[in-house]
């Protein structure tokens, strides 16, 4: 499918400032809403900012009142007194969340100039004006462009016409015969947040639709440009999930919408410049499948695909034909998954139909069936593959082998039985890395961009010469203030898990440091919906190493790094296995003598949030501070609802407790709220978004209530804090200086517990 010609990133083009990945696709956790307990209460008030330094008199953190709330299933009965912080339209919670951010800014108003410091970190190593790589598509250079002191891309283009080599950054001002498409910066004036859902130029580049989300809950509004005369020329379509396609003639513009569990459910078509309403063409009505749409990357045929965790679907429509029906490539069979792309008169199918680990097939453009699938590579034990990039004149196929990425380039030839070549993999010469195509909007190419990154080397964009296999450097991500990657050190390690499976583990720190047992660790996980997290390199996270801070990524089952087992491992009733890995991972860096035993930390958001709460429940010991981002710990309560958002989808991913008693019994086990501990835990800090729309923020607020009255740590010397983004998303905030700012604090509070300030 095509790439999208210019990323509505926040930050700096090609670059990652933050110090977590991100995770995961729109379905990559479950969501929490719905009509809450009404309750009557009062939230207890925040005392004033403290000292500078911690002391034994702070502010009384506030206490959510307890209103009786019993949830009753399969003969056991739970009581939930804090459910009633669910009703974010009661002020009464309001101000519980206001108490709560009060408080926590109160307990870490010690740490407001090792903030200050991170966030200047960050923001002198980071090359504010940039420019992403240009990439050439039709008679344009399509490019993004930050400015120093601005928060947002500005989205532009050049004529191949005006600028036949590649153009180049201009510190001072635009490039010459710039032509701005979108300025992020012009279309945040007035709001308190922005994102963009879509970017889709039409097809003949005169026209472009977009989507923009200005409070954080993922429901956009679509809005169409003219590019000639920069006029907004069609009024936007509100209550529009992610996803937009350009007809060929671009006389109609495709969209998504949602349904009220946030759910997209429908394509509908909308006729520009013209009178008719808009039509609906398609809805799917199975609560399990989500939807996504796009455009071949040949421009040929737009796509509507249709997947659950297990089973996916594709349909299919040309361009030139708007007001015709989408064509079933392949109906769904329950645990089939198939990935399209469309190239030319073929089809070319990554399916694991015949294997788990998937297999790479090729059928007529007709087909309608996978009898017309015919074998291109077959599954391998030990080799998953991903995906697959279709051009004119060859393939780019995305694998996983032994827990890292790799990209195999085959050549198209009419003559080979298999229709392609015998091809060649990309070389990296790195310990730990991540490969991948990059941004390649057009089908027929010479050249392949693929992009390598590892804990150590910025991110660098190369252009593979696809006849002489020659690989040139277009960028490598800046890093100001003398950043010499050889300072360094990056290793892979291995823990043996509870069952006695060898679970890997990336790691990075300062070339001086020594596994001697002394140094303060990070360990950051994940494992859920076979996200996996590859070693990247982050600007941020260099506040953290010079400071002495050994760096770890978990590779825990639950993700995908180490193929479709590995993900069939950690899910469903396999799930605790997620948190043990984790465990085993922590034990592996103290034993090994890369990290102190009494100064790591560990981090996860969203579904990592879940394993954070889970891990903490089982060994708390094991853990100075964490940080808990976005977090889902109260899955059982949202699993248990098919009214709410995305449950019924997330069935497939956790088990239906709703249904079978076995189920709820082992989620009951392990879902994080409900099995707090009256023993000492570390120093929590949990972060949300009030419009969260995957993760309501009521999941971390009540968390942090049963927390609080539960445990016997020291609340000074090991704080249990809440922050809540009032105008924020999953994401946080999204201009780029307000996200270093939230990036930077959430580092000196664990720099600060790690007491490697």
């Amino acid at each position: 499918m095509t790439e999208n010609l210019t990323t509505p990133a926040t930050g700096t083009p090609d670059a990652t400032a933050d110090t977590t990945p991100a995770t995961g696709t729109p379905v990559d956790t479950a969501l929490a809403t719905g009509t809450p307990e009404a309750a009557a209460t009062t939230a207890a008030t925040a005392a004033d900012t403290p000292a500078e330094a911690p002391t034994a008199e702070r502010p009384t953190a506030p206490v959510a009142a307890k209103v009786e709330h019993l949830r009753v299933h399969h003969g056991d009965t739970v009581s939930d007194p804090y459910e009633w912080l669910r009703d974010k339209s009661d002020p009464k919670v309001i101000a519980h969340l206001e108490a709560e951010n009060a408080y926590t800014e109160a307990m870490t108003g010690h740490l407001a100039g090792l903030s200050e410091a991170v966030f200047t970190e960050i923001k002198t190593r980071t090359q504010e004006t940039d420019l992403s790589v240009p990439v050439r598509h039709g008679g344009w250079w399509y490019y993004t462009r930050t400015v120093e002191g601005q928060q947002y891309a500005i989205h532009a283009r050049i004529a191949l016409s005006d600028s036949p080599e590649r153009p180049e950054l201009v510190v001072d001002g635009a490039p010459a015969h710039e032509q701005v498409l979108l300025d992020g910066n012009a279309e945040a004036q007035g709001e308190s947040f922005l994102a963009f859902g879509a970017f889709e130029i039409s097809h003949d580049g005169t026209k472009l639709a977009y989507s923009v989300d200005t409070s954080g809950d993922e429901r956009f509004t679509v809005k169409v440009k003219d590019l000639a005369t920069g006029e907004v020329t069609e009024p936007g379509i509100t209550g529009v999930g992610y996803g937009l396609a350009w007809s060929a003639d671009a006389g109609h513009l495709f969209y998504t919408r949602v349904d009220d569990a946030w759910r997209p459910y429908q394509v509908w078509r909308h006729e520009l410049a013209g009178a008719a309403e808009d039509v609906l063409v398609f809805q799917e009505d199975d609560e399990r499948f989500w939807m996504g749409l796009d455009t071949s990357r040949d421009e040929s045929h737009l796509l509507i695909g249709l997947g659950t965790k297990n089973t996916t679907e594709y349909r299919l429509l040309p361009t030139s034909d708007p007001l015709g029906e989408f064509r079933v490539v392949a109906p769904r069979e329950e645990g089939v998954e198939y990935a399209v792309e469309v190239a030319g008169d073929t089809l070319w199918i990554v399916h694991n139909k015949q294997h788990r680990d998937s297999e790479l097939a090729r059928a007529p453009l007709g087909a309608t069936s996978a009898e017309e699938w015919s074998t291109v590579i077959p599954g391998q034990d030990g080799q998953r593959i991903v995906g697959v990039d279709a051009f004119a004149s060859h393939l780019a196929v995305s694998l996983r082998s032994e827990g890292l990425t790799q990209v195999r380039v085959l050549p198209l030839e009419a003559a080979s039985e298999s229709g392609v070549g015998e091809g060649y993999q990309v070389p990296v010469d790195e310990v730990v890395y991540s490969i991948d195509s990059g941004n390649n909007p057009s089908y027929d190419t010479s050249t392949l961009q693929v992009v390598v990154e590892s804990l150590v080397t910025p991110r660098s964009v190369y252009d593979l010469d696809l006849a002489t296999r020659e690989l040139t450097l277009l960028k490598r991500q800046p890093v100001l203030g003398g950043y010499d990657p050889a300072d360094y050190q990056q290793h892979r390690l291995w823990a043996t898990a509870a069952d006695g499976i060898r679970v890997p583990i990336s790691l990075v720190a300062r070339k001086d440091v020594v596994p001697d047992g002394s140094a303060p660790g990070l360990l950051y996980g994940y494992g859920s919906y076979e996200i996996s997290i590859d070693p990247y390199f982050s600007v941020a996270r260099l506040s953290y190493l010079d400071r002495g801070v050994v760096y770890a990524i978990a590779h825990i089952r639950g993700g995908g790094e180490m193929g479709r087992g590995w993900y069939e491992d950690g899910r469903m009733e396999h799930k605790v296995n997620t948190f043990t890995d984790f465990i085993a991972c922590a034990d592996e860096l103290v034993s090994s003598g890369w990290v102190a035993a009494d100064r790591l930390a560990a981090e996860g958001g969203s579904a990592g949030g879940l394993l954070m709460g889970a891990v903490l429940n089982l060994a708390p010991e094991k853990f100075r501070a964490v940080h808990a981002a976005v977090p889902f710990v109260d899955a059982l309560t949202t699993i248990l609802d098919p009214s709410l958002p995305l449950t019924v989808g997330e069935w497939e991913e956790w088990g239906n407790p709703l249904e079978y008693a076995e189920v709820y019994e082992y989620m009951r086990g392990y879902t994080p709220y409900e099995n707090v501990r009256a023993v000492d835990y570390p120093a929590i800090l949990a972060t949300t978004g009030l419009n969260d729309t995957r993760v309501f923020y009521v999941e971390p607020a009540k968390w942090v209530a049963r927390l609080r009255e539960t445990v016997t740590s020291d609340p000074v010397e090991r704080p249990i804090l809440l922050k809540t983004e009032m105008v924020a998303g999953h994401g946080g905030k999204t201009g780029r200086y307000d996200a270093w700012r939230e990036t930077a604090f959430e580092i000196a509070f664990v720099i600060d517990q790690l007491g490697a300030a």
